[in-house]
Order: C-alpha cells, then structure tokens, then sequence
C-alpha cells in the first residue's frame, strides 16, 4: 500500500500542474481539466514511476506526452524576461492605478498548481533578479508594488504557489506590497525594520 501511494505521489509530481490523478480499484484515472481529456493506467505501469529504472519511466513519460495529458515544467526565467516583466508591470501601474492592476492578476496569472512545492533556492533566484532589476533602474526605482506583482504572476506562470501581500504601517502611514512563497518574501516583508500589517493577501495556485 506504501508502494502504491509513493507511485501515486512521483505520478502527480510528473503530471502537475494541468493533470489530476485519482486513485480507482485498478489502477488510477488521469484527469486533464484544462483539454478535457482523461486517460486511464494500470497500477503496475503507475509503480514504474516510483521503482521502475529510467529506461521504464522515460517510456511511460513519452506516452503520457503523446497522449497530451504531460507538459514539460516551465524553465527558470532569464535576466532579461525577469527585467521585461518588472517593467512592464510597473508602467501598468503607473497608468491603471494599483487597485486596478491587481484585478488584472487572474488574467495574467492563471489558477493552477503544480503538485511539488516550491523551492526557496529557486524563489530566492527570482527575489534577486527581481530586486536587482528594481534597484538598477531608474524606471522601476524599487518600487515595491512592481516587484510584488512581478514575482507574484511569474510564480503563478510557474504553477507555482504565492501568496501577495499589501500591508499598512501606522506610525508614521506608509502602504507596502511584498509576495510570499516557500517562506521568502519578495521584496523584503519588513523594509528598514519596520513590520507591516497585511490588510490584504491575494492567495494564487490552485488555493
């Protein structure tokens, strides 16, 4: 039973975000929501995922991919997309408003999560590309808005779950926005050592 719940598990990790794998007396059923289309697989194909050699899962993978029901994870973003984002983000800002930005989020962010967490290496990766960018240029100039937003929609792009934050200051008042995710905040939640407390949390992949 161990076996089978560990070949379940490798199984969602494979297939996430867009898949759902439930479990059925002979085996499991995959769902693809987003196509509509659903597969089923025999349990003793489903444990080559968890004790089957590479050879085995490379196969089952290769089928899963013919059968539209895999995707390939997104890739790491670049320097460069990471600093087109931020900027953009930051004139839509400058032109919509901030109210009126974030109610654009579920467009630009789709709701779906992919079954294995997020790393905090990979989340510190994009807080330092991200801060980097805001710092270096006089376009963005660290607004936090912009980056909070920007790191917001990229993790989501990812599947990737995150949570943004807006948080007020009452002496002396100031507003900041920072986004959360496997316990690193983008930016910094306290900036200078001042705590901010949220009076709005925008939760994102599949919550």
């Amino acid at each position: 039973m161990a076996e089978d719940t560990d070949a379940l598990v490798a199984m969602a990790r494979i297939l996430s975000p867009h898949c759902r794998v439930t479990r059925m007396s002979s085996g499991v059923l995959i769902a693809d929501w987003r196509r509509t289309r659903f597969l089923g697989m025999a349990t003793a194909d489903i444990r080559k995922y968890s004790d089957g050699n590479s050879e085995e899962r490379a196969e089952l993978f290769t089928d899963l991919l013919r059968a539209g029901c895999a995707s390939v994870h997104p890739r790491d973003y670049s320097d460069t997309e990471v600093g087109i984002w931020l900027r953009g983000v930051h004139l839509l800002i400058r032109t919509m408003g901030f109210g009126r930005a974030l109610r654009l989020l579920s467009l630009a962010a789709p709701e779906y999560a992919r079954a294995d967490p997020p790393s905090a290496e990979d989340v510190a990766r994009l807080k330092r590309a991200v801060t980097s960018h805001g710092r270096r240029g006089w376009f963005v100039n660290a607004d936090c808005k912009a980056e909070a937003v920007t790191a917001f929609v990229l993790l989501r792009r990812r599947g990737l779950k995150a949570v943004l934050n807006v948080g007020v200051r009452e002496h002396p008042f100031a507003l900041h926005a920072w986004t959360s995710s496997a316990g690193v905040c983008i930016p910094r939640a306290d900036p200078h050592g001042h705590a901010f407390t949220p009076v709005l949390s925008i939760e994102g992949g599949g919550q």
